[in-house]
């Protein structure tokens, strides 16, 4: 129970990053259209590098802890296309390509997330 319980946590956790990842991304874009100078901060390739970068690693531990403890192969594979499709958008040029990718991996890796702590139940 008390596997669960800490599986399903890191699940949260990292469902709300993900989350996170995505304000950002759609934050981006709104700010970057109304206010191009608001964008210099927000629009960093860095804050994004390093954000996604976090992501991905807390996601493929979560994926991979519930694997271990439920034994349920779909929450991780479906998980692992999301992190897959972020570990590609870190290649794109951040010419707005890289955050619809990222939104896209992000909404995957969620549905990974979330069929993660179904089972864990």
């Amino acid at each position: 129970m008390a596997i669960a319980l800490q599986s399903r946590g890191l699940d949260r956790l990292a469902i709300g990053l993900s989350g996170l990842c995505l304000v950002h991304c759609l934050g981006t874009a709104v700010l970057l259209a109304m206010l191009s100078a608001a964008g210099g901060l927000l629009g960093s390739p860095l804050i994004h590098e390093v954000g996604l970068g976090l992501a991905m690693i807390l996601g493929a531990i979560a994926l991979g802890r519930g694997l271990i403890e439920h034994g349920f192969m779909m929450p991780s594979a479906v998980g692992s296309i999301g992190l897959g499709v972020m570990a590609g958008a870190l290649s794109l040029p951040h010419d707005g390509t890289e955050a619809l990718y990222t939104v896209i991996g992000v909404g995957i890796l969620t549905l990974g997330h979330q069929l993660n702590s179904i089972a864990a139940e």
